[in-house]
């Protein structure tokens, strides 16, 4: 992977995501084919960050968990990743989410789902086996066993089910949109506000990659079903 086209802060991310996660370079091309004697411990809470990310207003650590009901904010150039269960979040610069304050469950074996906020900004996400709702200003999304990004711009809401089923919907009157079946970035969408000419169009895939779905999937001992369905090549 050619960390020079990435954003410098995304750059810098990802260059301690591998040293932090224990994975060498050449992790890249074993991540597609890593079976089950490549796991890694799976470790909560915040796994890196760059910049400045908050937890409910106090700075945050490395290490630290978070919570039903936390809020997480990051500033300007500044990202963070969080595993809460078997889901991990890589959440982008400007954004404020709130995790999982509304109809949280966890089962015996610790899934965990529930209703995640995003507020302002973007988050690309993995997930476990539970279903996870998604709220932004404009849209709804819910989620189960899959990967998605969202970004909740000031007018719009931009996702992109990068693999697996997503049912978007409005979130100021509830109205079912569209339920999208996606392998590998098949279906963005732009979501927009009660009241717009268009509430739901297509858009394209931008703004987070499959070498990040790799490496977040790997924090999890997953890989991503568009490397093993043998559709390795990066979309972009």
């Amino acid at each position: 992977m050619n960390l020079d086209a990435f954003h410098p802060t995304r750059r810098a991310l990802i260059r301690a995501l591998l040293l932090a996660s224990g994975f060498a370079p050449a992790m890249l091309a074993a991540l597609a084919k890593a079976g089950a004697n490549s796991q890694v411990p799976i470790i909560p809470g915040v796994q890196e960050l760059n910049g400045d990310v908050r937890i409910n207003d106090v700075p945050a650590k490395v290490g630290q968990l978070v919570n039903p009901g936390d809020i997480v904010r990051t500033g300007a150039d500044s990202d963070c990743v969080i595993i809460i269960g078997e889901h991990v979040y890589l959440i982008r610069e400007r954004s404020e989410i709130e995790f999982f304050a509304e109809d949280f469950e966890q089962d015996e074996n610790g899934a965990i789902s529930g209703t995640i906020k995003i507020l302002t900004g973007a988050m690309l996400s993995v997930f476990g086996r539970t279903r996870t709702d998604f709220v932004t200003p404009f849209a709804t999304i819910g989620i189960r066993g899959t990967a998605c990004y969202i970004d909740a711009l000031p007018e719009r809401t931009y996702v992109c089910v990068c693999y697996g089923q997503g049912e978007l919907g409005g979130a100021e009157d509830g109205e079912p949109l569209e339920t999208v079946q996606t392998k590998h970035h098949d279906s963005p969408r732009y979501i927009y506000p009660l009241g717009a000419t268009t509430r739901i169009e297509a858009a394209v895939a931008m703004n987070h990659t499959d070498a990040e779905l790799r490496i977040l999937e790997a924090l999890v001992n997953r890989i991503p079903p568009f490397d093993i369905n043998g559709l390795m090549n990066d979309r972009y």
